[in-house]
């Protein structure tokens, strides 16, 4: 076995962020994908620039590497035939319509697991199948608003701030469906049963902020944002801007960090004062002049070099691809070409001694694949051209 998911079927019928996520993840283990895509209205790109255009977008989304498309029409009966056909032979399928969707499509749990009971359905929606907001519209602000995660982001007396759509979209959601995915696949190794997965980007939200509910839970008390140490509220643990408007990171809760950053910044004197609230504002005040007199790589370099003093750069992305640990991480890789243009994307988060994750594709362009998944199902071209014509596919 070259990798984990070697052999392993994904159906991917989703649509945004975390769908795709979700799907990349299995995929860079090694899945095969198949994104089952809404024919385009319009038909797609038509002139030779358009065509290159979304040749180009489609091999640089790494959510869509190591995928093929096909187009099909599932509020069509024959369209809902190809997709029962695909199912047969699947291990996993992921949906992120809204509730509901699905049985109009018969393409739901029951009716797909009856083709196939080996089936993992996964369906991730903003607030789950079940419970009163299921039908409810939303995003990824709505979804950390009731999962509880946006009411600890922010400033002490301010507003909650969005943490662009990171938490509930892509952690809460799609990493969360992998997840789950991967443990039903484990599970169906024992019983050889498939499963249906229920995956809430409020849910998850709320499982990532754990250890803040388990303190709830134990003292009664409410955190407020911007009121902890991991909330910015202290003075060893935070962002301060130098002197070329650049910023750098504290993270020196422990002793053994903070002194030797105060003796760095030439301040032994706050050493004994580190968790006296009533420091913390000239504490604050020093740090912020100091860390104006220098650059930010300037500061980084000399205290990384004084002592263990847990420092880091905030890197914007531009400036993160082409720093010297992301670098040796792999985390921006060349993964191959687009008319003659160098592809680069994000590398693997897991890193695996024995089997690796890959790209072994880039993205393609909405139905690039189907005449050929048509015809690995035993569709002649004749059958497959009446098809397209007939808009069931594209």
């Amino acid at each position: 076995m070259t990798s984990i998911l070697e052999g392993i079927k994904v159906i991917d019928l989703t649509r945004m962020a975390p769908g795709p996520f979700c799907t990349m993840i299995l995929g860079d283990l090694g899945a095969e994908v198949l994104r089952v895509e809404q024919p385009p209205a319009d038909g797609g790109p038509q002139t030779s620039e358009q065509k290159k255009q979304a040749k180009r977008a489609a091999a640089f989304n790494a959510l869509n590497r190591n995928k093929r498309s096909m187009a099909v029409n599932l509020r069509d009966a024959q369209g809902q035939e190809i997709l029962h056909k695909l199912v047969k032979d699947a291990d996993v399928l992921v949906e992120g319509y809204r509730p509901g969707v699905v049985d109009r499509l018969n393409a739901d749990y029951k009716t797909l697991s009856a083709i196939n009971p080996r089936l993992i359905y996964c369906s991730i929606s903003g607030f789950g199948q079940t419970g009163p907001l299921r039908l409810v519209p939303g995003h990824d602000i709505n979804y950390i608003s009731v999962g509880g995660a946006l009411s600890l982001i922010g400033n002490d007396g301010g507003p909650p701030i969005p943490p662009q759509n990171i938490v509930a979209d892509f952690a809460g959601g799609g990493l969360h469906a992998a997840m789950a995915i991967l443990g039903a696949l484990f599970s169906r190794e024992r019983t050889g049963k498939g499963q249906n997965v229920d995956i809430a980007m409020s849910d998850g939200s709320t499982y990532l902020i754990s250890s803040m509910i388990s303190s709830y839970l134990a003292s009664g008390e409410v955190g407020r944002r911007g009121t902890t140490a991991t909330a910015g509220a202290v003075p060893y643990y935070g962002a301060y801007q130098c002197s070329d408007g650049k910023y750098l990171s504290l993270g020196c809760m422990e002793a053994h960090f903070w002194e030797p950053l105060c003796k760095a910044l030439g301040h032994d004197d706050f050493i004994p004062f580190q968790h006296d609230k009533s420091k913390h504002p000239e504490q604050f005040a020093a740090f912020t002049a100091d860390f104006k007199t220098k650059t930010r790589d300037e500061w980084v370099d000399y205290l990384q070099n004084a002592g263990d003093i847990a420092v880091a750069r905030i890197l914007d992305i531009d400036d993160m691809e082409n720093d010297d640990h992301v670098q040796a991480r792999n985390l921006i890789m060349t993964v191959g070409e687009v008319d003659g243009e160098t592809v680069k994307h994000v590398g693997f988060g897991p890193k695996f001694s024995d089997t690796p994750a890959t790209v072994r594709s880039l993205g393609p362009i909405t139905g690039e694949h189907t005449d050929t998944i048509l015809e690995e199902l035993g569709y002649s071209s004749d059958q497959a051209s009446a098809l397209r014509d007939g808009g069931i596919v594209r």
